[in-house]
């Protein structure tokens, strides 16, 4: 078998849980591992795997060979690397290990090995409006929004607000409308003069709305499904799995959660009838699913946001449960979403 660091890496035992799995990916920056049985290879866990899991509710502490696929994309020695090619840029693969008649891994073929581009192109494309929320004052980035608005912090090169243009530019869109309030006018000045190549529509709201009062603004020009983001979130995933998950269940709205975990430093005890000891676990790790910022929603669902008022999603969402409406949770690493509106994220986001 090839033995090298980058293989160790991507490589985890059938024997740990999800949550190791998935935390794994984040440490490696792969959305793939190799899968073992001691020494024996058995197959591929992808984040799609693990977030399928997720969905369907199967616990975190669950074992990864419990949701393994049975049918691997693997190649063999006499597959060309056409094949190889082809069979990767199909399925966004990070690398295709190839696997001799006894069944082991004899070499592994990576996606910056065999190609020019970065992997971080979607599996499909698609063209529909997204709704960047950039109005708010930026509280836990001052006092550097006293001189610039949150959406014009300098992330590399860019800005916030530029980088979540191109990322969903990357997936097919080029429709974007970004609520203003807060230094309104130099946040449209400084879009304007950067002569994107978007089609970008500002509206204004006059008070502060809620984190989707300003969406009543937008009834009559959206007729399609829609995206919305927070102006202070990046978000590295596949956009258009989010969108497949939904549409495929018919959701309303679609919430982005992030796992977030949180580590106890003391160890908890859970206790019965007449304070008879149950459970002592030390040191437990706590994971949620932490909402995101970004959202996809349909069409239909401005009609339900009041005019004038302050009005949360929070709100919004609801009002969709208090009439059976379906909302939907896309799960998403810990890793996979920066939250850079505060400092730390902020000053992490170059390290």
């Amino acid at each position: 078998m090839l033995i090298s660091e980058k293989i160790k890496k991507i490589s985890i035992d059938s024997t740990v849980n999800i949550l190791f799995a998935l935390k794994q990916m984040d440490k490696t920056r792969r959305r793939l591992l190799l899968v073992f049985n001691e020494s024996k290879f058995i197959g591929l866990l992808s984040i799609g795997d693990i977030q399928r899991a997720i969905i369907k509710g199967i616990p975190l502490d669950s074992l990864i060979i419990d949701i393994l696929k049975q049918d691997p994309k693997i190649g063999f020695s006499d597959t060309t690397i056409g094949e190889i090619k082809n069979e990767m840029l199909k399925f966004r693969m990070e690398f295709m290990p190839i696997v001799d008649q006894n069944g082991n891994i004899s070499n592994i073929h990576f996606w910056e090995d065999l190609f020019d581009v970065t992997n971080n192109l979607p599996v499909s494309q698609f063209s529909l409006p997204v709704v960047v929320m950039a109005g708010g004052v930026g509280t836990r980035l001052k006092p550097l929004t006293n001189v610039l608005p949150k959406p014009l912090i300098p992330i590399g090169e860019k800005t916030i607000l530029e980088d979540i243009f191109e990322r969903f530019a990357n997936h097919g869109c080029n429709t974007f409308f970004v609520s203003v309030n807060y230094k309104a006018d130099l946040i449209e000045y400084y879009i304007q003069n950067q002569h994107l190549p978007y089609e970008i529509h500002f509206f204004k709201e006059e008070k502060p709305m809620g984190t989707a009062g300003s969406l009543s603004l937008l009834k009559g020009q959206i007729n399609d499904t829609f995206f919305v983001s927070n102006c202070d979130i990046i978000v590295e995933q596949d956009y258009s799995e989010i969108l497949d998950y939904h549409r495929s269940n018919k959701n309303e709205i679609t919430i982005v959660a992030a796992l977030k975990h949180f580590p106890i430093a003391y160890g908890t005890i859970e206790t019965g009838e007449n304070g008879r000891l149950l459970k002592l676990t030390e040191k437990p790790e706590l994971t949620f699913k932490i909402n995101s910022g970004m959202y996809v929603l349909e069409p239909q669902l401005l009609n339900e946001i009041p005019e004038t008022e302050f009005f949360h999603i929070t709100h919004l969402i609801e009002k969709i449960l208090a009439r059976k409406g379906k909302v939907g949770v896309f799960p998403i690493s810990e890793k996979s979403w920066k939250d850079i509106g505060n400092w730390e994220e902020y000053r992490n986001y170059f390290v």
